[in-house]
C-alpha cells in the first residue's frame, strides 16, 4: 500500500493567530507590522486496519494550542542578534530605533528570524514533539504550511 495523507487547511478549519514581527533583514519587513497567519498540515503515513493515518481532531488540537501561544503576541526571534530578552521585556534594536515590549505580550521562539519559512520550522518541530507523545507509530512524514495572508506562504516537510 502506498503512504498516504491527511490535509487540513488551516484557513477553512480556522486554525489562525495574528502576530507582529519584525524582520531585520528586508528594508520593508524591517518594520513593525502584522499578518494574520494560517497554519496548514500533510500528516503522510500508512493507513490503520481501520483505514486512519491520523484522527484529524488530533491533529487539529494540536495545530490549534500552536496557534494560540502565538496569536496577539509580538513574535520575537530569540537567536537574533538583534534581540535582548530580559526578565520583564524584550528589545529588539533595528534600524536606529529601538523597540520595547513587555515580555508577556511576546512568543519567544527559538529561531533566528520570524520569517514564514522559520515559523513554519518551529511550528513543524512542535508538531512532531506533540506526534511523538501520541506514539503514532504509522505516521511518517509531516509537512507544515504558514501563510502570511491568502496565496503567499512557506512549507516544510520532514520525515519522522
Amino acid at each position: 500500500m502506498n503512504i498516504e495523507y491527511i490535509e487540513i487547511d488551516g484557513w477553512s478549519a480556522n486554525i489562525r493567530f495574528s502576530s507582529a514581527h519584525i524582520i531585520p533583514e528586508y528594508n520593508k519587513c524591517g518594520r513593525l507590522h502584522g499578518h494574520t497567519y494560517a497554519i496548514h498540515a500533510k500528516i503522510y503515513g500508512k493507513p490503520s486496519e481501520n483505514g486512519i493515518i491520523v484522527d484529524f481532531r488530533l491533529i487539529k488540537n494540536i495545530l490549534k494550542s500552536i496557534s494560540e501561544t502565538l496569536d496577539h503576541r509580538m513574535l520575537i526571534p530569540s537567536e537574533s542578534p538583534i534581540v535582548k530578552v530580559l526578565d520583564d521585556r524584550v528589545e529588539i534594536v533595528n534600524g536606529g530605533k529601538i523597540y520595547i515590549f513587555p515580555r508577556g505580550d511576546c512568543a519567544i521562539l527559538p529561531v533566528k528570524s520570524t520569517s514564514a519559512e522559520n515559523l513554519a520550522v518551529y511550528i513543524l518541530n512542535e508538531v512532531i514533539k506533540r506526534i511523538k507523545d501520541e506514539n503514532l507509530n504509522n505516521v511518517e512524514e509531516i509537512e507544515i504550511g504558514v501563510d502570511e495572508g491568502f496565496g503567499q506562504g512557506a512549507r516544510v516537510r520532514k520525515k519522522i
